[in-house]
Parts: C-alpha cells; structure tokens; sequence
C-alpha cells in the first residue's frame, strides 16, 4: 500500500514535469517548487548521438525533472553544481561485466570511469539458484552502480541436470525452458551463452533455438560468447547466433578476431553482421579497447582435456598427444610471451618467463598446471581489426572487466574511448563514444528511462571536461582508477565527486515485462 502511495505520488510529480517541459521556456513556468539538484552551465550531450547544446537542468529525487534555462533565482534548490567549461552526459552502461556484487557491491572501479549500470551473469555463468530469491537478497545490499541481470545458458544447464550432455532428454530441455521462462518472468534482460566454455560448448541449434523462441516472446537478448572466436571460426560461430536472431534480438559479446589482421577483416566480419539483420530482431555487438583478452588458461587447452573428462586420466593416457596440442596452440597465439598470467602464484609473469625460471618447455609448464588452475591475458588481437569493429555504429562499448582482475579493462575502458579513441585517434566524436555507451546500449538491452537526458529519465549523469578524462591502468597496475569524471549522479543523487566515493545508490534493474 506504502509502495502504491509513492508510485501515484511519483506520476502526479511526472505528469506535472511534462507539462512544464511543453510550456514555453522564454518565462521560468515554476516558481516556487522545490528541487534537488540544478547543473548549471554545462553542455548536454544527452546520448542520442547529436552534438552538444547549453542548457541547465533540475533533478528532483530520482528524476530529471526540465532540461533548458533556469533562473535560480526563481527556484528552490537544495544542490547547485556549475558544470562550466564542461559537458553532462547519460552515465555509462557497461554491457559486459563481471563481479560479485555482494563481495565487491561497491563497484568503485566501474564509477570511476563513468560506469553507472553493469549488465551481470555473462558468458553462460549465473547464480546457481532461483533468479527471485537471489534477486531479493541483492536488493537488500548497498550498490555502487546500477546492476542488470541476465540468466547463464551454463547455469541453466546444470540446473535442468543437463550439465555435460550433448543430447538432453525431452524432460531436460523442458526443465531447461521452464526455468528460462521464470528467470525473465523476474524481470531478467535475457540469456548470455558461453559456447566456448564447458558445459555451453555441449549445446546444439536443438536445444539453443527454442530458448531464443522463450526470449523472443519476452522481447528479451542473447548475449554470446561465440563457440569459437579464432579467425577462421569465427564466421561459422557468428552464423550459429545469427539463427537464434530469426528468434530475437542477438549479441556478439566482447567481439574479436583471434589471429586475424588487418582493417578489412574487421569490414568482412561486420558485414555479415549487417547483412542477416532482419526487421524483427537486431542484430548488435559490444568490445573493448584492448587487444589482450582474459580468461582461464583452459582456452588453450582441447575439449578433450576439460570436463567432463577426467584430466588426469588425459595426462596419463595421451600426454604426448597433449602436448603437441599445447605447443601448437601457444605458437598461434602469439607464442609464450603473449600469455600474461593474472592469478597467483603466477600473476604478473608471463609463460615464457615461467619456461624459464623453471627451466622447462612452456608446454610442459601448461600441462603440470592443467585447464582450470589459471587465468591470464592474452595478447592475441590486431589493432587495426578490433579498432573497426569498435568504429562500427551498431557496436557498444563493453568492459567485460571487474574489480579483481589483473587486467586494466575492468578499470580504464571507458576513460580510454575517450581518451585514447576520441582525442587521439579519433576513431569517433564525442558525441558518438557517448551514444556507444549509453543509449544504444540502453535500448538493445531493454533498461528502461536510462541512456538518454530526458524530462522523466532517471537522473544518473556524468560531468566532466573530455581533456582530463585518462584511463591510469596498465597490465602492470590494473587497478589503478580511472580518473576525470568529476561529479557522477546515481538515480538523482551524488555518488562520485573529484574522484571520491560519497554514497552508494545503485538499484538492481528489471525488464519491464510484457505479454507473451
């Protein structure tokens, strides 16, 4: 009943905002009436991907409230903000994020470059419990930044007792699509995939193609980890998701090319993403600025050396075998120098110091460790390729970071877009980095009233002067903050200010629901 009172009290306020934007703005229309917070004298950059304008705007509670000339002087404000000399934007959205909010709720790595809402449960991984329960708990935890949740295939999977099978039973897939269907019922974004990984790297267009039905009804996505993302894979990878986009709106998460080179490769593989989009269902990508990725050492390790075979039965009965594998893969990978290690005791070397600190062949090094003992970063793409496919306007920006790992993604990609790809390459306008990070992911992935600077949007912006933004992490120190962004609001309130944490304020997001 509480709750009801508040919503109704929150549209009464609404309504009356939005006759006071279509009131014409050469008189101030609301004198007397209480606010928040006026931004003064910045320039809007409101997301949509136009270039900037002055103006001023008021934020009462969690809202933005008008967006155009104030005279303060007819106002009552609790806050002003003089955002001189420079711009307000839409706080960033990261669409590709890793982290445990209740270990790490404070998020401090993602606000400090901007960040305000991660997309969570990435690459087929999700709690491994029911989405309302789990959900309910997270709501009662302080978050740095806004967080939507999206339902691992991995996970459900394992849930449905389906696991490592390729070929589940009718009851399974059935299991599998009913606790898809209650995990968006619950408000989640859509289903993420891990088709390299165990156990995603089991399922067929059998059982993937009607989940993609399940979240086509529900207007929700797919985000993938595609099944392969070394070059000569990586069309056929791409063509398995594009099926499930005849369903609904599809992704290619963290999109690369593993050996391939050159700008117009990068051409050639978006391509094929314009080419099969259709008029029901988008088809969208999201990256990084990097070109080292992260993640387990079992990349490099065959299928048959991973669960659910038994590791140690691989070492005894084809170990010659293995190795040959071992030493091949490194060798297209850039050799043992591009494999960074991240976690301890190894983090900070390379393989091929390991090789030689342990006076061994880096093979070897990987077999005494095994697929699941590691992570690290691999220096495996080319710059000319991975800065097309970042260019490409149907390609957000993604982290695909978090605040342990040793690599500086989790805590500098969105300050280096700014700094790196608009100031010094100008790969883009500001105004389009913006877009890229805010309203194109808002709208592909469904989060509602965020992404833009709009009358009755949620007031989570950023302002700062684009000359100072700076991305500090490096693969020595990758977790040093990004710095720049001097005031960041989170749902109407001040969260960040000159590079210090104030409050926490960030809400767990959910999918409005429609009808199936």
């Amino acid at each position: 009943m509480k709750s009801d009172l508040l919503n109704f009290k929150r549209l009464l306020f609404l309504l009356l905002v939005f006759a006071i934007g279509a009131c014409s703005q050469k008189k101030q229309p609301f004198a007397n009436l209480q606010f928040d917070i006026l931004i003064k004298n910045g320039k809007i950059l409101d997301g949509s991907g136009e270039q900037s304008y002055e103006a001023d705007i008021l934020i009462h509670r969690d809202t933005i409230a008008y967006i155009g000339k104030v005279d303060a002087k007819e106002i009552t404000v609790t806050q002003v903000i003089d955002a001189k000399g420079k711009v307000v934007t839409p706080g960033f959205i990261d669409a590709h994020a890793h982290g445990d909010p209740f270990e790490t709720g404070e998020f401090k790595n993602f606000l400090a470059m901007g960040v305000t809402t991660i997309c969570l449960g990435q690459d087929g991984n999700s709690p491994m419990e029911a989405m309302d329960s789990w959900l309910a708990k997270l709501e009662q935890e302080q978050l740095g930044v806004n967080i939507a949740m999206f339902v691992g295939h991995g996970t459900l999977r394992k849930l449905a007792g389906i696991n490592f099978k390729k070929n589940p039973t009718a009851t399974q897939l059935k299991q599998q699509q009913k606790l898809l269907q209650e995990a968006l019922d619950q408000g989640l974004f859509g289903m993420t995939t891990g088709l390299e990984y165990t156990p995603g790297i089991f399922a067929t267009d059998e059982e993937l193609l009607p989940l993609a039905k399940i979240i086509g009804n529900k207007n929700g996505l797919i985000m993938s980890h595609v099944r392969n993302e070394d070059d000569d894979q990586l069309e056929n990878s791409i063509q398995e998701l594009l099926r499930q986009g005849e369903h609904c709106k599809v992704q290619v998460s963290h999109m690369k090319s593993v050996y391939g080179k050159g700008a117009n490769r990068g051409k050639e593989l978006l391509t094929l993403l314009e080419s099969n989009r259709n008029i029901n269902y988008t088809v969208t990508a999201d990256a990084y600025p990097y070109n080292a990725s992260y993640t387990g050492i079992g990349i490099v390790f065959p299928a048959w050396a991973k669960p659910p075979h038994d590791y140690k039965e691989v070492v005894k009965t084809r170990r010659s075998e293995l190795l040959a594998f071992l030493k091949q893969k490194i060798i297209a990978r850039n050799g043992p120098e591009a494999t960074l290690f991240g976690t301890m005791p190894y983090a900070g070397k390379t393989l091929a110091q390991l090789s030689q600190e342990q006076n061994l062949p880096y093979e070897q090094i990987l077999l005494g460790m095994g697929p699941n003992r590691a992570s690290g970063a691999y220096f495996i793409m080319d710059d000319a390729l991975q800065e097309t496919i970042l260019a490409h306007p149907s390609v957000m920006v993604s982290s695909d970071g978090s605040p342990t790992m040793r690599h500086p993604r989790g805590y500098g990609t969105f300050a280096k877009i700014i700094e790196e790809y608009v100031r010094k390459r100008k790969t883009f306008s500001l105004a389009e980095a913006v877009r890229k990070m805010t309203s194109l992911p808002a709208a592909t992935i469904g989060i509602q009233k965020r992404g833009l600077l709009k009358v009755g949007y949620y007031g989570d912006l950023l302002i700062f002067d684009p000359a100072r933004i700076k991305a500090n992490a490096t693969y020595e120190y990758p977790h040093q903050l990004a710095s720049g962004f001097d005031w960041i609001l989170l749902n109407g309130e001040v969260v960040w200010k000159e590079g210090k944490l104030m409050e926490r304020k960030g809400q767990v997001l959910r999918k409005q629901l429609i009808a199936d």
